[in-house]
């Protein structure tokens, strides 16, 4: 309480449950505000419920504890607890009659860890330049994404699991409803995330429980458009931590995680459903995305999104495959259910032991990410929608290689230094002010185009063109077009 006896507070901001008071400064920070009740015992694995309202002024000083996981770096908030739904927010507004957009994000890490307090996404600096920021937690893992055929019985709407993508439209249902006191514009919400956030958000575009809430979407390496687990796979996969729902509620959650490599395969399928992520449950999520593109049944609307130079060298460094046989065994694997195999290794050609590497990094990147990100251009274009395309190739100095998966999330948030040991220079920061500068403009226009950037095009399946962020932006096509051409043919979108 020292710290926040000495530190300015801001008037109290009025919020549906209950007021506020957050950090005073040129930005207003508001910290860990829950939006929903704790997701603690009966409430464990269940979808969130509103809080109990307050009348005096809650201190919002200080950051919610993270969601139970397991960490893979320090995060800044004071620990681990299921009570862990929480939003943060920062604002330049100084009162509710700014109408300043609004960018939420959605934070990574394969949808088994994650945290809105993260450094890397503070948003800090692009407060500074004309948007209201807010980032937020959601439940993941075993916590977030656990089917289970007592938890369908259990729930009205016959369904488990996905209970991480019913925080974030809890989230989402919160900002919209709350935003305006804190001057931000509640009919120009922009999620943007990466990575798993980022497929969070393009299962909220197919989820009708996320109609209108949110108005544009910024998708930063997108894992889309790959087959779903069922609600019978997820409720199969679930038995493995028990049958007896009053006793898996009594696990501590550290019990319940130290399960969880049950539930995670050693070498990740890249064309096969997944049962520790959302799911394809029926309610929450109908129609798997490629499903739903093709009747019609999803959430239209502006879009921008990309990826990086290189997305899969860093998750193939651990596989054991060292030789020629065992590269074909992946492939075979991967792409033998639809004769794809010879196509497959004509794409992705390992002639010797060398190219083994770079064969798998990038089948990996391009089925997991490069493909999503492609796809949703193509979809949300064809549908009448504003949909621009990036591709960041930006090499740190010193590093001698491509940018790797999610490394242009620091220079979304202004912060480049977080990046590689500090190794930046004066072309780093530039390269990310012109990047916030055109996902402020994408939130408050849906058209990123502005002072800084050349001409960005709309983006048509043709011309398969896209902004190139590299050490000076640039337009420029095709990017791994024959690649990604092949998955299409795999995955049925032609």
């Amino acid at each position: 309480m020292n710290k926040q006896v000495q530190m300015a507070l801001t008037d109290p901001v009025q919020t549906e449950f209950g007021p506020v008071v957050g950090e005073a400064g040129e930005i207003r920070i508001f910290r860990g505000i829950p939006f929903a009740a704790a997701p603690a015992g009966v409430l464990r694995w269940a979808p969130p419920v509103p809080l109990k309202p307050w009348r005096t002024a809650r201190e919002a000083t200080q950051w919610g504890y993270d969601c139970p996981q397991v960490y893979d770096h320090k995060m800044r908030s004071p620990g681990i607890s299921e009570d862990c739904l929480t939003v943060n927010i920062w604002t330049p507004a100084r009162d509710d009659k700014a109408s300043l957009p609004v960018l939420v994000w959605l934070y990574g890490g394969s949808f088994v860890r994650g945290s809105g307090s993260d450094a890397r996404s503070d948003g800090m600096a692009l407060a500074k330049r004309g948007a209201v920021v807010v980032t937020f937690n959601y439940r993941s893992g075993l916590m977030g994404f656990l089917g289970h055929p007592e938890l369908t019985k259990e729930s009205p709407n016959g369904f488990s699991s996905n209970y991480g993508l019913l925080d974030m439209i809890a989230a989402l249902r919160w900002i919209k409803t709350n935003i305006q006191a804190f001057g931000g514009n509640s009919k120009s919400v922009t999620v943007f995330g990466c990575s798993a956030g980022s497929a969070g958000i393009g299962l909220l575009l197919v989820s009708p429980l996320a109609h209108g809430l949110f108005d544009r979407a910024i998708l930063e390496s997108p894992g889309s458009f790959r087959p779903l687990a069922s609600l019978a796979d997820s409720e199969k996969a679930g038995l493995m931590l028990g049958d007896d729902l009053a006793a898996m509620r009594g696990m501590t959650w550290e019990q319940v995680l130290a399960r969880q490599p049950d539930f995670i395969p050693k070498m990740r399928g890249l064309t096969t459903p997944r049962v520790l992520r959302p799911i394809r449950d029926g309610y929450v999520i109908p129609l798997d995305e490629d499903d739903a593109v093709r009747s019609g049944k999803f959430n239209k609307m502006p879009i921008l999104v990309g990826s990086q130079a290189d997305e899969g060298t860093p998750f193939i460094g651990s596989w054991p495959v060292k030789t020629l046989d065992d590269y074909r065994s992946v492939v075979e694997e991967n792409f033998s259910a639809k004769g794809k195999v010879k196509e497959a290794l004509e794409v992705y050609p390992a002639k010797t032991e060398a190219d083994i590497k770079n064969g798998l990094a990038g089948m990996f990147g391009d089925a997991q990410f490069q493909y999503g990100a492609r796809r949703w251009a193509r979809e949300m274009a064809a549908a009448g929608q504003p949909a621009y395309r990036y591709v960041f190739t930006r090499e740190r100095p010193g590093l001698g290689r491509p940018p790797f998966h999610s490394e242009e999330v620091e220079y979304v948030f202004g912060e480049p230094t977080l990046t590689s040991n500090g190794k930046y220079d004066a072309t780093d920061a530039q390269l990310s002010g012109t990047m916030m500068d055109a996902w402020i403009r994408f939130a408050a226009t849906g058209n990123p185009n502005g002072a800084g950037l050349p001409a960005w095009p709309l983006y048509d399946s043709k011309g398969d063109s896209y902004m190139e962020f590299g050490d000076k932006p640039s337009v420029a096509s095709g990017f791994k077009r024959d690649q990604l051409d092949f998955l299409d043919r795999y995955f049925g979108a032609v």
